[in-house]
C-alpha cells in the first residue's frame, strides 16, 4: 500500500496531531455505533447514517466520497432484516450489493482501503464444523444472496478487508439479547429453537479488532494481509442455552423477571417458521484472523456480562 496515498498519516505539525480521515457508514446500527466511538482515537471520523448518506443512491455515494476524499472506507451499513429482505428484494440488492460495489470502486479510485462487514448467512448452515473463509458459500435466503454478492464486487478490488461475523449483539439498537431481556420481564414462559448453533459476538469485540486492523495498516504502508476474515468470539452455544444464559445472568445482576430460564423451553426450527431461512450452523472458524493480527477474542458468555450490565444500567 503506498503510504503517500492511503494515510493522512499520524504526524506533528507544531502541537497539533494530523489523523487520517475515516469515512464510517452506518453510524447508527449496532456496529457502527460501537466502532464511531472507538475510531475517534485513530483519526478524523467523517460517520453516516441513511440521511446523511443514502446508499440507495450510487451517484449521492460517489459525490460524497469525492468531496470528503477520506484516507480509508469502513462499511458498516448493511440491510438486515432477515425476514423482510425476503419481500424488499430490491431495496435489500442496492443496500448490500450494490452500495459496498460503489464504495470499493471509489476506494479503488483513490488507492485506499476499505473494510467491510459481512454475515455468516453467506453459508448454508449445513457443514458440521466452523466455517472456513475457503468453504464454498450457499447462501440460503434473500439477505445472505445480497451480502454474498455485496462481498464478491468487493473482492474486485485489491485492498479490502471482509470481516464475516455471526449473531451480533450489544447494549445498543435491537438483537437477540435486547429481545429476550424485554421478554423475560413480561412473558410467563418462551419457546426458543435449540438446533441452530452459533457464537454470539459483540460490537465492542468488533470495534476493537476493527481498529487493530486499521492501526496494523497505518504501521504497514506494503500491508498485504487483505482479504476476507471470519470473526467472532471463543466458544459456541444454540438460541436456546443463549437465552436461558441472558436470563440467568440478568437475574444475578438483580433485574427483575416475570420468569426464569427454567420456563425458557428447547424447540426445533421446523417448530419456528420463518420467511428466510436461517443457517443451521453459523459457526465461524477465526484461526486466520487471530494469526494475521495476532488476536486474542474474548468468551461469548464474558462480553454478554459485560452488554447485559450496561443494557440494565440503561434501562
Amino acid at each position: 500500500m503506498d503510504e503517500s496515498c492511503c494515510i493522512r498519516r499520524i504526524s506533528s505539525l507544531g502541537s497539533k496531531t494530523v489523523f487520517m480521515k475515516i469515512l464510517l457508514t452506518g453510524k447508527d446500527g449496532q456496529v457502527g455505533f460501537a466502532l464511531h466511538k472507538k475510531l475517534a482515537s485513530i483519526g478524523e471520523v467523517i460517520a453516516t447514517n441513511r440521511n446523511e448518506l443514502n446508499l440507495e443512491n450510487s451517484d449521492a455515494i460517489r459525490i460524497f466520497i469525492e468531496k470528503i476524499k477520506p484516507d480509508m472506507i469502513i462499511n458498516a451499513a448493511a440491510y438486515t432484516d432477515v425476514d423482510k429482505a425476503e419481500s424488499e428484494i430490491e431495496l435489500a440488492h442496492k443496500v448490500n450489493t450494490v452500495a459496498p460495489k460503489v464504495l470499493a470502486e471509489k476506494a479503488s479510485e483513490l488507492n485506499i482501503p476499505m473494510i467491510h462487514f459481512s454475515t455468516d448467512y453467506v453459508f448454508d448452515g449445513l457443514k458440521n464444523e466452523p466455517y472456513l473463509e475457503t468453504d464454498q458459500t450457499n447462501p440460503q435466503s434473500i439477505y445472505g444472496q445480497t451480502k454474498w454478492k455485496g462481498e464478491e464486487a468487493i473482492r474486485q478490488y485489491k485492498k479490502h478487508i471482509i470481516l464475516r461475523t455471526s449473531w451480533v449483539f450489544s447494549s445498543h439498537g435491537q438483537n437477540f439479547l435486547k429481545t429476550i431481556l424485554k421478554l423475560i420481564q413480561e412473558k410467563s414462559s418462551l419457546n426458543i429453537v435449540s438446533d441452530q448453533k452459533g457464537t454470539p459476538t459483540s460490537t465492542d469485540s468488533l470495534a476493537n479488532l476493527t481498529c487493530k486492523i486499521v492501526k496494523t495498516i497505518l504501521k504497514k504502508p506494503n500491508f498485504e494481509d487483505s482479504g476476507t476474515y471470519h470473526v467472532a468470539l471463543e466458544g459456541e452455544t444454540n438460541w436456546y442455552q443463549y437465552a436461558c444464559f441472558i436470563t440467568d445472568e440478568a437475574i444475578r445482576l438483580g433485574l427483575k423477571t416475570t420468569m426464569t430460564s427454567y420456563d425458557i423451553n428447547a424447540i426445533s426450527s421446523d417448530a419456528y417458521l420463518t420467511l428466510a431461512k436461517r443457517p443451521m450452523n453459523a459457526r465461524l472458524n477465526t484461526t486466520k484472523i487471530k494469526k494475521a493480527f495476532m488476536l486474542e477474542l474474548p468468551q461469548w458468555k464474558v462480553e454478554v456480562a459485560s452488554s447485559l450490565k450496561l443494557a440494565l444500567i440503561n434501562t
